[in-house]
């Protein structure tokens, strides 16, 4: 590929032939930028990552909530959005082009040192690399802030805004939350849907919206259980790729491997049950389907954190369209905003630990939705080759928006008829598949490896004789003959990979 931008159309192109998203939209009207339609295969996909995400969750002994996604403008006061909630942005002084200047100086000079920058020192850094206007390569003006809360009204006279974030609203049930678990810390829950920012000039097509899908989860800890999280144990010999403040200070960009016991030492990390909640999210990541050679966790620089933030890492993933992108945060967030939400409510928002009022800290996980679907077919993408003339994308089984394809070898009823029968068995099975007939059988093995799908059962005439059917596999191209009594418990085994496809190969 001859560079990033020429990748991320291929890409993009791939997505949008084949149903995964299109946009921006609405197309008809000439679309707005950060909106983005998910067609069947996405939203398949974007079905695939929540539940990987819930899933893991519920396991941890999470539970999961649902809140309003507009509330009244006292709550994002005392949440500071209203006031800290702000982007840099600079407009050009010909054309009018309004942009968000640190993500146009990362464009045009990679690698410049903008976290934590003031407005006026992102003017003098503009200035002094000659950063331009992207369409017409004339000067920037000065470089100011911008809310990017989405504002509405509640009837005729209240102001209201949509959530920037969906832990805000979490925040507010603290209270629910003490009856539900019987006022017994540590809590945690977690809360999945929309979120909105008013993103001046969204770029990089899905990356960057302003109507995208989060997961967000926290826990309520008191600080000395935070310091003795018992579930530490489990992980504390596992192993994380940590980019860490102190090599980033000199310059490093590749992680260093370690274990979490020894980053906790070492003071990576400051709490037992903030190191859990980083590999918790790690592996979520690993169930998705990443590979470790694509993932790092990134720690903020001290200019990068929230005033109130005590610890947060980014968890990135490698893309050929983007580079590294920010699909995760894990914050230590200590009492802030149970602390704020006390002051504006008049309600208590604490608990009595030796009958004096503690307000607990919060530690969080917070995902996008979005972001790691496109990184998902980025990192998926397969280009054409000698021995296929088509690209295609390698989703892992677990994760693929189709996971078996159906095919009777012509489109004869003495074929459809038992082929029909297989694909509703596989269906019943939970598996999603998809039954195809148009065609020659090659054209839809190649639209199944375009999408992703990894396993394909071909029904011919040798089914009808003896009972067994054709399974493709989509990585190597092999086929092997089994039967069709068997042909659901083994693909359950293949697509939780309990077995390899090699190993049916005789």
């Amino acid at each position: 590929m001859s560079s990033e931008r020429d990748f991320s159309d291929i890409i993009t192109g791939l997505a949008k032939k084949r149903g995964f998203f299109w946009g921006p939209s609405p197309e008809i009207y000439g679309g707005s930028a950060g909106f983005y339609d998910l067609g069947p295969l996405g939203k398949l996909l974007k079905n695939r990552l929540e539940n990987a995400i819930r899933t893991s969750f519920v396991k941890a002994n999470f539970w999961e909530v649902e809140c309003p996604t507009v509330s009244p403008e006292v709550v994002w006061k005392a949440s500071g959005h209203l006031d800290g909630f702000i982007d840099p942005v600079t407009k050009c002084t010909k054309c009018d082009q309004i942009y968000r200047a640190d993500n146009l100086i990362e464009e045009q000079a990679p690698g410049t040192q903008i976290a934590g920058k003031s407005v006026d020192e992102l003017t003098s850094i503009i200035k002094e690399l000659g950063i331009v206007c992207a369409a017409c390569k004339s000067p920037l003006g000065p470089v100011d802030s911008y809310n990017l809360m989405m504002k509405t009204r509640l009837g005729l006279d209240q102001d209201a805004y949509l959530r920037p974030e969906t832990a805000t609203t979490t925040y507010l049930l603290f209270r629910r939350f003490l009856t539900f678990f019987r006022d017994k810390l540590p809590m945690a829950v977690f809360q999945i849907g929309k979120a909105y920012r008013n993103e001046i000039s969204p770029r990089q097509g899905m990356l960057r919206l302003r109507e995208f899908t989060q997961t967000e989860g926290q826990i309520f800890i008191l600080e000395e259980d935070a310091q003795n999280w018992p579930q530490f144990e489990d992980i504390k010999d596992e192993e994380l790729p940590l980019l860490t403040v102190q090599l980033q200070e000199k310059g490093g960009n590749e992680p260093e491997t370690m274990k979490i016991s020894d980053a906790l030492k070492k003071g990576h990390f400051q709490k037992q049950a903030y190191a859990w909640c980083v590999f918790h999210a790690y592996s979520i990541f690993r169930k998705m389907g990443f590979a470790e050679n694509k993932m790092r966790l990134r720690q903020h620089l001290q200019t990068e954190r929230a005033h109130y933030a005590q610890d947060a890492w980014d968890i990135e993933i490698h893309t050929d369209s983007f580079g590294w992108v920010e699909c995760c945060g894990v914050h230590d967030r200590g009492n802030y905003d149970l602390t704020r939400h006390q002051e504006f409510s008049k309600e208590k928002l604490h608990v009595k630990v030796n009958q004096q009022p503690v307000v607990p800290t919060v530690l969080e996980i917070a995902f996008g939705i979005e972001r790691p679907l496109f990184c998902l077919i980025d990192n998926a993408f397969q280009p054409e080759s000698e021995e296929r003339d088509t690209d295609w994308l390698r989703f892992t089984p677990a994760v693929a928006p189709i996971q078996v394809a159906v095919f009777p070898l012509m489109g004869k009823p003495e074929l459809q008829e038992p082929a029909q029968l297989i694909f509703n068995e596989i269906m019943d099975a939970g598996f999603i598949s998809q039954y195809d007939v148009g065609g020659s059988i090659g054209k839809r093995y190649r639209r199944q490896d375009e999408v992703g799908t990894p396993f394909c059962v071909t029904i011919d005439y040798t089914t009808i004789e003896d009972g067994t059917v054709t399974v493709r596999d989509r990585n190597s191209m092999q086929q092997v003959r089994i039967s069709k009594d068997e042909l659901v418990t083994i693909l359950r085994k293949l697509i939780k990979e309990t077995i390899q496809f090699k190993s049916l190969v005789r």
